[in-house]
């Protein structure tokens, strides 16, 4: 019955799916639902579009209603939370209830709770454990690898009903390994491939790629703007990754030949692929690759590069150590520049900059030294308006920087901008080799 609704669901339209998470603790803001992110993610990649996500107590009467308002709006409905021993977890008797059917045990999970506490003698064993192998009757189960609450799938009435653990640790592995397998069975996949931009913003790559966007069926892009980059999620259905990525191939293909409005091909300003994927990493990926070494001054973004580093694995074999030297007095003495220069040319400057890079670089022996100094806001410094960064890049051989300005940004906003701008140089320094230029 469950399969047959997704199979036909193939030749009609397009799937609509809702997300109930069931518990107060979600209402009262004791936990974050992360269960909703990442199933709205995993029906993507399936093709099932989601279309509204529900947080409801520990109340059967409004679980009810929620549950007499999602099956009049949607084809698949994912229950998530509720599945637990104590007398609020309701959500499988709720949904019993709403469908007019008994609860019945699942032999399996029976198995399970009885080798459970076989095996945990110090544990007591309450007729309310019961409810933990229980499922709506004429559902098909869905095992709990790493807990003792089951899962179930029933459709009724044209509607699918999805029930599952709230605790993550419980949810993503019954996802990944029962429910997805049994939702793709016969049933086109989404196929996805994520670009991430750096040096474009979302309204000019938008622009520019208007004719791919109006005009798209399959394969499809959608934009997402995040904080200093954009990515691009082109998507296709295919029966295969092999005949997904041919189709993603060509689309790729021409949204890299496409310039910008002044010029440069976005090919160049493509830095990675996937969801997860950052600037940070893929420059710490080719210190690695290279063998290569580097070091930090941070002014205003008071060690950030450094931190954003150091959240890697293996950090220590291409970080050897770093500087924060907010004022131009420990500029001058940790980094050995001359203070009358500092005062000469300002903290807020190219030279600065260079001479924090080089200083650095020196005093740790690194292949690579970067600095950031500049005016975080939101008042001026120098004359110079909040936003304006200046980062320095030395090498062994030679030193330059650049000037950025991130106008209407909060502080945080400008200083984890301002270290995008520092790893995409690192990035570039390495893709060009040793020579800065």
């Amino acid at each position: 019955m469950f399969l047959r609704f997704f199979t036909n669901n193939n030749i009609g339209e397009p799937m609509k799916a809702e997300l109930i998470a069931v518990g107060t603790e979600i209402l009262t803001g004791q936990i974050t639902n992360t269960n909703a992110q990442f199933l709205s993610e995993k029906l993507a990649e399936l093709g099932i579009d989601v279309y509204f996500h529900t947080a409801v107590g520990d109340n059967e009467n409004r679980l009810l209603s929620v549950l007499d308002q999602a099956s009049k709006r949607s084809d698949l409905v994912i229950l998530c939370g509720g599945l637990g021993p104590t007398e609020d977890d309701l959500t499988k008797q709720t949904l019993a209830k709403f469908l007019g059917k008994k609860l019945v045990f699942d032999e399996e999970a029976s198995k399970k709770l009885d080798s459970f506490f076989a095996t945990r003698p110090k544990h007591t064993r309450t007729p309310n454990n019961e409810r933990q192998a229980q499922i709506v009757e004429g559902s098909v189960p869905l095992q709990n690898l790493t807990g003792l609450a089951v899962g179930g799938i029933i459709t009724a009435k044209g509607v699918t009903y999805v029930v599952l653990p709230g605790p993550p640790s419980e949810l993503k592995p019954m996802v990944n390994q029962e429910l997805i397998p049994a939702l793709t069975e016969n049933h086109t996949t989404l196929y996805s491939r994520v670009l991430r931009f750096f040096g474009v913003g979302e309204s000019q790559l938008v622009t520019i790629l208007k004719d791919f966007i109006v005009n798209q069926t399959d394969p499809t892009i959608a934009p997402y703007a995040k904080v200093g980059e954009v990515t691009l999620r082109l998507s296709t259905k295919a029966s295969s990754q092999e005949e997904a990525d041919q189709k993603l191939d060509v689309l790729e293909k021409q949204i890299r030949s496409t310039k910008t409005l002044d010029g440069k091909s976005l090919s160049d300003l493509i830095y990675g692929y996937g969801e997860s994927n950052s600037l940070a990493y893929e420059a710490f990926q080719l210190l690695k690759k290279h063998g290569k070494t580097i070091t930090a001054a941070e002014s205003l973004t008071a060690g950030l590069f450094q931190a954003s580093i150091a959240d890697f694995s293996g950090a220590s074999q291409v970080f050897k150590g770093g500087f924060v030297t907010y004022s131009i007095e420990e500029k001058s003495k940790m980094l050995g520049i001359s203070l009358s220069q500092l005062e000469e040319h300002g903290v807020v400057s190219h030279f600065t900059a260079e001479k924090m890079a080089e200083g650095a670089r020196a005093k740790t022996d690194s292949d690579y030294g970067i600095a950031l100094t500049g005016v975080a806001g939101p008042d001026s410094l120098e004359g110079h308006p909040a936003g304006t960064v200046f980062i320095g890049i030395a090498d062994r051989n030679q030193v330059r920087s650049i000037k950025v300005v991130i106008g209407g940004r909060s502080r945080s906003d400008v200083r984890y901008i301002s270290t995008l701008y520092a790893f995409n140089l690192v990035r570039q320094a390495l893709l060009q080799g040793d020579n800065l230029i």
